[in-house]
């Protein structure tokens, strides 16, 4: 289980890095079309191209700042962990569907099975934490049983 475990520590691992790929670029291509954005006879509408490419670098450095966030997060997750109960890293089987408690990366897809990664903070997640095998916790109006926790 621990090697399944470690699967989707690196599809999480690549999640983040994809993002800070795509953020990275977002920012240099702001930079480089305010650098050449140029004084035009339009007056300010230099000065407000400048600005908006601005608020989007500014926007997007916000962004990789929480990937980075994310990133330390994962990193105290430990893929080799055995959880008996739920708590961050431990993969765990529902009748609603298979979670893993890392960080928000959404739905995984893995040798054919849909995975969920979520955070610790997320509604399902606080209703599972502490929870074991057989025990039930209900989420918008759902019934929901913990099969297994690993």
């Amino acid at each position: 289980m621990s090697e399944l475990k470690e699967k989707l520590y690196i599809l999480c691992h690549d999640y983040i890095a994809n993002r800070v790929a795509v953020i990275k670029q977002n920012v240099a291509e702001a930079q480089e079309a305010a650098g050449e954005d140029t004084k035009s006879s339009a007056g300010d509408k230099f000065e407000v191209g400048r600005e908006m490419m601005q608020q989007e670098i500014e926007l997007n450095l916000a962004r990789l700042g929480e990937m980075y966030k994310l990133q330390i997060t994962l990193e105290n997750v430990h893929p080799s962990t055995k959880n008996a109960i739920v708590s961050p890293g431990a993969l765990i089987y529902t009748t609603s569907g298979v979670y893993y408690m890392s960080i928000a990366a959404g739905k995984l897809q893995l040798d054919g099975t849909t995975y969920y990664a979520i955070s610790p903070e997320a509604p399902i997640a606080t209703q599972m934490m502490g929870k074991k095998a057989g025990d039930e916790f209900e989420l918008n109006g759902n019934k929901i049983t913990i099969e297994k926790v690993y």
